[in-house]
C-alpha cells in the first residue's frame, strides 16, 4: 500500500478518535522519493523515550535507524528500498531465505525505566509464519475481479434477503496430504465448489488477523492488520474473497475488537506504559481471559479499531464483520467478581466510552462501505443493539440471538419423554423475536470444551440422533431469523471440533451422514427459493402460530409468510420420537396445503412416513383460527407444506391420506 500522508487535519482525527484511514499512514509504507523508492514507517508511542526501527537488515541493532518523533507522539523514519535488498550484500546476508528475513522488522522503543522493547508494528500488513512473530514490510496491488459482486452489494438490502452463513475455520475445515495446511489459494476452489453445492450463501471465518497461538482460534490477535501467515500473504487472502465473489458467495469475518493478548510483541503496554489499555488495571484487564481491554476513551484507540473495521471492508472487501465479545464491551462487571471492576461516572455498570464506540463504529462502516454486514456477538439483553444509532441503538445490522440458541440446546439435549416440561423454550424466543434483527447461531463456541457436537447433543439411539438433529435443522430455518452453522454440523460429525486437525469428511463413507448431508443442502437450497422463509423476519405479520400449546407431544406449528405474491409456509415439527397419523394444526383461512420437504423421508435416513397428497381445510376452528386440517407429523421431524389459498370456500375432506 502507497504511503498516503496525513495534513494536520488527519493528525488531528486521528488523536480524536474519528480517523477510519490511520492504516493508510501508519505503519510501513511503500513512498517515491526524487524518483526512488523508500519505505515510510510511522507508529504512534507517545512515552517513548527514543523509537528504532530494527530487524535483519541491521542486525537487529535497536539504535541503527533512529526514528523522528513529530509534535504528536508519532514517529516517523523513511529508509530508501535497497536496505531491504537481499542482493546488496550477498556476502553478509548468506542465507536460503535471505529475501524474506530482510523484510522482517519491529520497532526497538526505548521506555522512561531505561528498558528497550521490541514490538511488533500494530499496523503491520504482514507478518511471519508463527512462532517467529516479526513484522514483514509488503507492497502489492491486488486487481480485484468482483467489481460486479460490489456494485450490487451497494443496494443489497440484507434484511429482506436470504442470509444462510457456513461459519468456518480456515485451518481445519479441509488440510492437504498429512496434514499439510492449505494455503488461502488452494482453499479458494475448493471451498467455492462445496459452498455453491450446499447452497449456503454466506462464509464465516473465524479471525484471519495474524495470532501467535493456534489453540486461540484467532481471537487473540496480535497483528489486527495482518492476514494469518499460516495460510500465505495478503493477496492469497483477497484472491480468496474475490474468487467467493465472483460465485456469488458472501464473506463475513470474525473482528475482536474487544480485548487483546498480553503477548510481548502486542498491544500491551506499547511504549513502556499503557496506550491502548487503561491506565486502571480494573478497567484495563479481564482476569478470566488473560488479556487486556481496550481503552475507548482514547482517541488514537478507537481511531486503531475504527481504521482497522474499514481496512478489512475496504481493502479486503469482506461484505461483514462480525464483532466478537460486545458484551465484554459494553459492560465494566462483564465476567468480574464486586471489587474487580469500576463503575462509570453516573455509578452504573455500563462502560459509555464503548458504546459511544461503537454508535460510531457502526455508523461510518455503513456509511464508507455500503451493503455490509455489522453483526453483533452479544449475550446479554443490552436492548437496542440493532437499533439505529439516532434511536438510541447501538447501530449493528444484526445480533446473534444467543438466548434462543442457548434454550434451544438445552432442549434438545433433554430426553423426549421430559420436553413437555419444558416447552416454553420452544415458544418463548417469539415473545422477542422481533426487538432485534437476529442471526440464529449454532456456532463453533457449541461444540468445543465438553460440550459435544450438534450430533452428539441428542439423545436416544443413532437413529433418533440423526433424525433429532434433522428436526431441529428444520425447525431453525423455518423460525424467523437468519441462519448460521458451523462447519461439520452439516453432515453429523460426531466428536467436537479439534482445533489441530481438518473435519472428519471421512464419515460420509459411512451411514447416515452423507444422508445427514443431503438433507441440510436440499434445506439450505429450499430456504433460498422460498421468500416466506426470509423476506419478513422482523415482524408478526411474517409468523403466526398454528399449534404453540401442545406441550404433552412437544410438537410446534406456524406459518411463515413472505408477502406479496409469495406463498406461505406452514412448518410442523414433531420433537418426540412418535408418530401421528393424524395431527390437527389450526389455519387462519381456506387452504389447500402441500408437502414440499420432510426430514423424515428415506432420501435423508427417515422412516418415510409423509404426507403423499394434497390435504384441504376443514372449517373447523382450531386453536382460536377458524379453519383447521389433519396431517401426517413423522417422529422427530420436522415437515413443511406450501399453502395455497382457496378463492372459493369449498372445504373439501380434511383426511389425510398419509403414507
Amino acid at each position: 500500500m502507497w504511503y498516503n500522508p496525513p495534513d494536520s487535519a488527519e493528525r488531528d482525527r486521528f488523536h480524536q478518535g474519528l480517523s477510519s484511514r490511520a492504516y493508510e499512514y501508519l505503519g510501513a509504507h511503500a513512498v517515491m522519493q526524487d524518483g526512488k523508492m523508500h519505505w515510510h514507517f510511522a507508529v504512534w508511542a507517545p512515552n517513548a523515550v527514543k523509537v528504532s526501527v530494527t530487524g535483519e537488515f541491521c542486525a537487529w541493532q535497536v539504535d541503527q535507524a533512529p526514528m523522528e518523533k513529530q509534535y504528536d507522539g508519532i514517529w516517523e523514519l523513511r529508509l530508501p528500498a535497497d536496505t531491504f535488498n537481499p542482493e546488496r550484500d550477498p556476502v553478509k546476508y548468506d542465507y536460503q531465505d535471505a529475501a524474506a528475513k530482510l523484510t522482517n522488522y519491529k520497532y526497538a522503543i526505548l521506555c522512561q525505566d531505561g528498558s528497550w522493547r521490541l514490538r511488533d508494528d500494530p499496523y503491520g500488513f504482514r507478518t511471519e509464519l508463527r512462532p517467529k512473530t516479526a513484522s514483514r514490510i509488503h507492497h502489492a496491488e491486488y486487481m480485484w475481479n468482483d467489481g460486479k459482486w460490489m456494485e450490487e452489494r451497494r443496494a443489497w438490502q440484507a434484511y429482506k434477503s436470504p442470509v444462510n452463513i457456513y461459519e468456518m475455520h480456515l485451518g481445519t475445515w479441509k488440510r492437504g496430504e498429512d496434514g499439510r495446511i492449505y494455503s488461502y489459494r488452494e482453499l479458494a476452489p475448493l471451498l467455492v465448489d462445496y459452498i455453491k453445492d450446499m447452497g449456503y450463501t454466506h462464509v464465516e471465518f473465524l479471525p484471519v488477523m495474524e495470532h501467535p497461538l493456534d489453540g486461540s482460534w484467532g481471537y487473540q490477535v496480535t497483528g489486527y492488520y495482518a492476514p494469518t501467515a499460516r495460510y500465505g500473504d495478503p493477496e492469497g487472502l483477497k484472491f480468496l474473497v474475490d474468487t467467493l465473489h465472483q460465485n456469488g458467495i458472501g464473506v463475513i469475518l470474525d473482528w475482536v475488537p474487544a480485548h487483546f493478548p498480553r503477548d510481548e510483541i502486542g498491544l500491551r503496554r506499547f511504549d513502556g506504559t499503557p496506550c491502548y489499555e487503561h491506565q486502571d488495571p480494573r478497567r484495563a484487564e479481564m482476569p478470566q481471559w488473560g488479556t487486556m481491554l481496550f481503552d475507548y476513551g482514547r482517541g488514537e484507540v478507537k481511531s486503531f479499531l475504527l481504521s482497522n473495521a474499514v481496512y478489512w471492508l475496504r481493502e479486503f472487501h469482506a461484505d461483514g464483520l462480525r464483532c466478537d465479545a460486545v458484551s465484554c464491551m459494553l459492560y465494566h462487571d462483564f465476567c468480574r467478581e464486586p471489587g474487580q471492576w469500576v463503575p462509570n461516572q453516573y455509578g452504573g455498570r455500563e462502560n459509555l466510552e464503548a458504546i459511544e464506540f461503537l454508535k460510531s463504529l457502526n455508523a461510518r462502516c455503513y456509511s464508507e462501505c455500503p451493503g455490509v454486514m455489522m453483526i453483533a456477538e452479544e449475550s446479554t439483553a443490552y436492548p437496542a443493539v440493532t437499533h439505529p444509532t439516532d434511536q438510541g441503538g447501538l447501530g449493528f445490522g444484526f445480533k446473534w440471538n444467543m438466548g434462543w440458541m442457548n434454550d434451544m440446546l438445552s432442549y434438545v439435549k433433554l430426553d423426549p419423554v421430559y420436553r413437555k416440561y419444558h416447552h416454553d423454550k420452544l415458544t418463548f424466543s417469539l415473545c422477542y423475536a422481533f426487538s432485534e434483527n437476529y442471526i440464529l447461531p449454532f456456532s463453533h463456541d457449541e461444540v468445543v470444551h465438553g460440550k459435544h457436537s450438534m450430533l452428539d447433543k441428542q439423545p436416544g439411539d443413532l437413529w433418533q440422533k440423526f433424525a433429532g438433529l434433522r428436526a431441529l435443522y428444520g425447525y431453525t430455518m423455518a423460525h424467523p431469523g437468519k441462519k448460521l452453522l458451523f462447519m461439520g454440523g452439516e453432515f453429523g460429525h460426531f466428536i467436537e471440533w479439534k482445533d489441530d486437525d481438518q473435519l472428519d469428511w471421512f464419515l460420509l463413507v459411512y451411514e447416515r451422514h452423507p444422508e445427514m448431508q443431503k438433507y441440510v443442502r436440499a434445506l439450505n437450497k429450499f430456504y433460498r427459493r422460498t421468500p416466506a422463509l426470509y423476506r419478513q423476519d422482523d415482524g408478526w405479520e411474517g409468523f403466526q402460530w398454528l399449534r404453540v400449546q401442545d406441550s404433552d407431544r412437544s410438537i410446534v406449528a406456524f406459518m411463515r409468510y413472505g408477502g406479496g405474491s409469495a406463498a406461505p409456509l406452514a412448518c410442523v415439527t414433531n420433537f418426540t420420537p412418535v408418530f401421528y397419523g393424524e395431527y390437527r394444526i389450526g389455519l387462519p383461512f381456506d387452504c389447500e396445503l402441500n408437502e414440499v420437504l420432510n426430514s423424515d423421508r428415506a432420501e435423508f435416513a427417515g422412516s418415510n412416513q409423509y404426507n403423499a397428497y394434497p390435504i384441504h381445510a376443514e372449517e373447523i376452528p382450531y386453536e382460536d383460527l377458524p379453519y383447521s386440517c389433519q396431517v401426517c407429523v413423522p417422529p422427530l421431524s420436522t415437515v413443511y407444506f406450501r399453502v395455497k389459498k382457496q378463492k372459493k370456500n369449498n372445504v373439501k375432506s380434511g383426511k389425510n391420506l398419509s403414507k
